[in-house]
């Protein structure tokens, strides 16, 4: 009896594992939302997004961004509203299927109907079927008519305060919603009014017009006129810049940003050695230029790089320019395949054994252009120079990663009244550091961070908000489908965390703690940041430092839309302020612009 029990027994349970993992198989993801009821379904689960897995829903209609000229005649006149209502519809009707879809799993019944632009299905999430829950959210139509009429009716209250503009990336300008010149713009997006950039300036065909409309939306949102601090900041020997990526929408190799004129300085007043250990070179012409000629009056150059085993892996391709120049260079290439994941991602560069130049930021047309956010300390100390040194003269005699030695001597300097701690992964295990200052915190912890994936760093923001610390984050927007991203974890714990949403990259690795301490450097919040790569992080102790890095991380965050604090800005898309015409694969998935669904009209 018993065996029989069993038998019954192992049988259910591998009928049930079956289900389970047939329902797994089956289930697909939606990668995009092109329109509330056109998406975009990673249906071979390759991540990419091709024709053929451009799914419609059946059986419903909703409200759009771009909605068709049948569309507008048909419901215009049934429900008594106007294309500009329809297309404000629209914006929200967006919004909320990004919500319900994105990055969700989903199942797929597809239906006889066919088109040339895309295969119909009726679509269930978690069992639901998604036409019956956009109709229930007064955004769907069903048989022309409203599925739910008292919250269509919500809606378009909320939807007639929104005051939409088109933002034309290529002119910088913004036009109303019936501006012929914005219904003509290729490269646009719709946004609120008071999302508009402060530098984009008003059509004058439709000026009148935007300020009449807009008055009344002024004193309802009380739009603040945000004034950007100085991106400089210097305490003598001790100097820090930083980038403001809402104000560079498109990179470009032009030196034109301070944190370029500064190295390009440095370089034409170097005298005997510049050492460059970088991730890599995109080639800015004004720098080549400027190394050139320092070779050319006698300045040693030496050079120390990333590079993979396989070539097309090497992320910039522009070494063999500094190569070249160099008297000596060495990558990290040879290492053995068991550290093959492991990255020479330092961005640091030494003058003269007396100045040292160091940050965040890739030597790339993304970051010298100030497309990518990015932090940039420039210290004049012949003792932190030549730990550096240390550092360096490791990693050019083919000692990188986990093979290099840790320092002796002290890591701690004092610079007028500013304290600097230099920490060099994998060897000083930065992340003790970080959590100490962490727990140490009682007023404000501020993250303008590229990505966040340490568990325990993650524990420690956790911990300091529960006592009441005041813990802001914003990270980008690509690292919300980053492996082991903590995002969800920080914002469940009650965090106010953003993700950005503009077209360059928010690069730093940074944080500003109680007006006292600035961590920063190369290295991510992240397991390979502190105990793979090579990287360096540097604790600034200034309170003048940390008080103009908090002011300037709080107008970043006036300039993300609080919207971003529970729905995550895409980094291609129309989220992404730039990121459709911008002329750069922002979610890595091999298509730019308007090749990437997430900026298909």
């Amino acid at each position: 009896m018993k065996k029989h029990i069993t038998s019954v027994f192992l049988i259910v349970f591998l009928l049930a594992f079956s289900i389970f993992i047939y329902r797994e198989n089956s289930s697909k993801e939606i990668l995009s939302v092109i329109t509330p009821t056109k998406l975009g379904v990673d249906i071979n689960g390759d991540k990419v997004i091709s024709n053929d897995e451009i799914i419609c829903v059946d059986n419903i209609e909703s409200f759009s961004l771009e909605p068709s000229d049948i569309f507008l005649k048909t419901y215009t006149e049934k429900f008594k509203i106007n294309e500009i209502d329809i297309i404000d519809l629209g914006y929200l009707a967006q919004e909320f299927a990004q919500k319900e879809l994105l990055t969700k799993k989903i199942k797929l019944d597809f239906t006889p109907k066919v088109s040339s632009e895309c295969t119909f299905a009726n679509i269930k999430i978690n069992d639901n079927d998604y036409a019956s829950i956009l109709g229930n959210s007064g955004f769907g139509i069903k048989n022309g008519s409203i599925a739910n009429q008292e919250k269509f009716s919500k809606n378009l209250e909320k939807s007639r305060k929104l005051n939409l503009v088109v933002l034309n990336h290529n002119s910088n300008k913004y036009h109303t919603l019936e501006c012929k010149y914005g219904k003509m713009a290729h490269d646009k997006i719709l946004l609120p009014f008071k999302q508009i950039p402060k530098d984009a300036k008003p059509c004058q065909y439709c000026r009148h017009d935007i300020k009449t409309k807009h008055k009344k939306s002024e004193s309802i949102y009380n739009i603040p006129n945000i004034q950007a601090p100085e991106i400089k900041f210097s305490d003598g020997n001790v100097t820090l810049y930083y980038t403001d990526f809402t104000k560079h929408l498109k990179p470009d190799n032009k030196c034109q940003t301070n944190e370029c004129k500064a190295f390009i300085n440095l370089v034409k007043n170097s005298h005997e050695r510049i050492d460059i250990a970088i991730y890599g070179y995109d080639e800015i012409p004004e720098i080549t230029q400027a190394l050139t000629n320092a070779k050319s009056r006698g300045v040693k150059i030496r050079f120390v790089y990333d590079e993979a085993h396989d070539p097309l892996k090497t992320f910039y391709k522009d070494n063999n320019i500094i190569k070249e120049l160099a008297q000596s260079s060495m990558s990290d290439k040879n290492i053995t395949a068991s550290k093959s994941n492991m990255l020479m991602h330092n961005k640091f560069v030494i003058f003269d054994n007396s100045i040292v130049f160091t940050g965040s930021m890739n030597f790339s047309k993304t970051g010298f252009s100030g497309y990518d956010e990015n932090n940039t300390l420039i210290i004049h100390s012949k003792e932190v120079a030549e730990y550096y040194e240390k550092e360096f003269e490791q990693m050019l005699n083919g000692k990188f990663h986990k093979d290099k030695l840790k320092h002796s001597t002290t890591n701690r300097f004092q610079i007028g009244n500013t304290t600097l701690e230099i920490y060099f992964s994998p060897q000083d295990k930065s992340s003790n550091r970080i959590i100490q200052l962490i727990n140490s915190s009682t007023k404000y912890i501020y993250v303008p961070a590229f990505l966040i994936t340490h568990e325990k760093i993650t524990q420690a923001l956790i911990s300091a908000h529960k006592k009441g610390v005041d813990v802001k984050i914003i990270i980008d927007a690509n690292s919300t489908t980053t492996q082991n991203t903590r995002h969800n974890s920080l914002r469940e714990s009650g965090i106010h965390l953003k993700t950005e949403n503009y077209a360059g990259k928010l690069h730093s690795k940074t944080m500003i703690i109680d007006d006292k301490y600035i961590i920063m450097g190369s290295m991510n919040f992240s397991n390979s940041g502190e105990n793979k790569n090579d990287e360096n992080m540097v604790v600034v102790t200034n309170t003048a430092f940390a008080k103009n890095y908090a002011e300037f991380f709080r107008y970043l965050w006036q300039m993300i839309p609080d919207k971003y604090l529970k729905f995550n800005a895409h980094p291609e898309s129309f989220d992404s302020i730039g990121s459709c015409s911008d002329g750069v694969d922002n979610n890595f998935n091999g298509k730019i612009d308007m090749m990437d669904t997430g900026c298909l009209k």
